[in-house]
């Protein structure tokens, strides 16, 4: 089917989509998250951030521990980085957190949350979708989301087979959900789309004989469930190699803070080697000689997956300062360093080594 529809068909159906999904939602809709238990736009807003590219049973996880230690969007503002990260360390895409951490700085300056969908855009980490929820959830106003949720629900109902990473495509799934998007009881609306992708129309074995669209989703009359949204063939992710230095001295191991920007960023790492070639005669500046142990990890990020080994240097005491001046690094407990804010991956290697 085109993405383009006729005003009639979206117009007969705005009433019972939007009444059928509200009747669901009633009985069958989440109501206890966390961050919708008190009307709070800062709980919704670091909610909503979580939540982008994470599933809720993994966000629980970490937003109760955030909130206690920042129940305000001052108290995050007014923090610094060095502060939040060990509170988002293994949510990962910690681009969001330094977005989320940059834009309560400017919302504590303030002193007032936005309040329009323009205003929540010209933050840092906030596109239409995210302030539109904001809008919807967290000021109870007029909002419309598109997130992964609302596109499969629509691509689905109205069997939807275009490319909906195109901008064409995106600009229409827009004006659809706001012609389906009632004003009132907007908030519950936007709630009730997000869980009904979340737990009925799921990306893969969709529970369709629970979902209260089944009469009237096309996809399903059509047997086109599994096969909508369009999905583009998968490109092969890349592996890459590195080595890890775990340079260990007086039970302490050396930390380095990586740069704001890219990877893992403001987060604190083991010094990592990414060109192979280059281990060699790194290792030989340094000193390094009395290898201990050597282990392997693997780690996936949505791009590539990353082939890590780890290999374990003991150095002696009058080696910690010039090592240290040589990484720009620091020497940590490692509880000290998990602490203070470590990725995944590090945890992994840790694990591995057991040392």
């Amino acid at each position: 089917m085109s993405i383009i529809y006729s005003k009639y068909a979206v117009r007969m159906s705005q009433f019972s989509f939007a009444e059928a999904l509200l009747a669901w939602f009633d009985v069958h809709g989440r109501h206890d998250l966390p961050w919708q238990v008190i009307d709070d736009p800062y709980q919704v807003w670091v909610s909503e951030i979580m939540l982008q590219q994470t599933q809720v049973k993994t966000v629980l996880q970490y937003f109760e521990r955030f909130i206690s230690r920042f129940p305000s969007v001052e108290a995050l503002g007014q923090a610094s980085w060095d502060d939040v990260a060990p509170y988002w360390a293994g949510l990962g895409y910690y681009a969001r957190a330094r977005n989320l951490h940059k834009a309560a700085g400017i919302v504590s300056q303030q002193g007032h949350f936005p309040s329009t969908l323009e205003q929540w855009i010209e933050l840092p980490g906030i596109g239409p979708s995210t302030g539109g929820a904001l809008m919807s959830l967290g000021l109870r106003q007029y909002g419309v989301i598109m997130d992964g949720n609302v596109k499969r629900v629509l691509a689905r109902f109205f069997a939807i087979e275009d490319d909906l990473s195109k901008p064409v495509h995106e600009r229409a799934m827009w004006q659809l959900a706001e012609t389906l998007c009632p004003t009132e009881r907007n908030h519950d609306y936007t709630q009730a789309i997000m869980d009904l992708g979340a737990t009925v129309c799921t990306p893969k074995k969709p529970l369709c004989l629970y979902c209260p669209m089944q009469q009237h989703c096309k996809a399903h009359q059509q047997g086109l469930e599994t096969e909508l949204p369009f999905k583009k063939p998968k490109k092969a992710v890349p592996i890459k190699s590195a080595q890890v230095l775990v340079i260990q001295s007086n039970q302490q191991w050396l930390w380095q803070q990586r740069p704001n920007s890219g990877l893992w960023g403001g987060l604190w790492c083991l010094p990592i080697i990414e060109n192979p070639a280059e281990f060699a005669t790194q290792c030989q500046a340094l000193g390094l000689k009395k290898v201990i142990q050597r282990t392997e990890i693997s780690h996936s990020f949505t791009h590539f997956t990353w082939q890590l080994e780890a290999i374990c240097f003991e150095v002696a005491a009058d080696q910690q300062e010039h090592l240290a001046i040589e990484l720009n690094g620091t020497w940590l407990a490692t509880q000290i360093a998990t602490e203070i804010g470590i990725p995944t991956a590090m945890k992994k290697l840790i694990s591995a080594l057991r040392l």
